[in-house]
């Protein structure tokens, strides 16, 4: 399509792509809900008082409170949230009743697959960079939306580059991989952060909106 100049779209995933049904941007009130399930899916009776310091402990980690850039791994945030707890279930399952206490609902949006097509019909290599919710692992979050990260030529999140958005790193990796130029990049999102980090990386940017209403109306 005319003015479709882009050699790679970069698109931020949640709320971009595809949203978890009913949840805010900032995840904290539910803390308490994931270390709940923690403890009742291991028999481990934790006291609820000891239980509210892990939810509080979790919250200390949250970027959207703290305003942190670098990633920190799974297994350091959950390590330290149940650090005083007497019984330790393995880190990995603790991650996985974690979100499972969420009860997450997660839904790709109605465009999200013909978005991706008509980027690869007109010549594009499409990756996406995705902040993921703290303490997630790629692993759970990845396996929910199979059918997107399918699709992609390359996947890149906070965790495999090591940053959160607005930090440019990511977009940095990104072009080191498919060795083009920042300025060849697209990046397309729908927060604040996600236009902060095209400023910083020197790559162009669309709200979502904006390029389903500019290319494919």
């Amino acid at each position: 399509m005319s003015g479709f100049d882009h050699k790679v779209v970069v698109f931020d995933l949640g709320g971009t792509l595809m949203e978890y049904e009913g949840m805010p941007l900032d995840w904290s009130g539910f803390y308490y809900d994931g270390f709940r399930e923690v403890s009742e899916a291991n028999g481990l009776n934790i006291p609820d008082e000891k239980i509210k310091r892990s939810a509080e402990i979790m919250r200390s980690f949250n970027p959207r409170l703290t305003g942190r850039e670098v990633e920190i791994a799974p297994e350091v945030i959950f390590g330290e949230a149940i650090a005083d707890w007497e019984v330790k279930p393995d880190i990995d399952k603790v991650a996985d009743d974690f979100f499972s206490g969420l009860t997450l609902r997660p839904r790709v949006f109605d465009y999200t697959k013909n978005i991706i097509e008509f980027c690869r019909t007109n010549g594009a290599k499409v990756a996406c960079l995705t902040d993921l919710p703290s303490g997630m692992p790629d692993r759970i979050f990845k396996s929910a939306i199979t059918e997107v990260t399918d699709l992609l030529d390359l996947y890149m999140s906070s965790e495999s580059c090591g940053y959160r958005k607005p930090n440019k790193a990511g977009i940095d990796l990104i072009a080191d991989y498919f060795d083009v130029s920042v300025s060849e990049i697209l990046l397309v999102g729908d927060e604040k952060k996600d236009l902060q980090t095209a400023n910083n990386a020197g790559c162009r940017f669309l709200f979502v909106n904006d390029f389903i209403d500019q290319f494919m109306r």
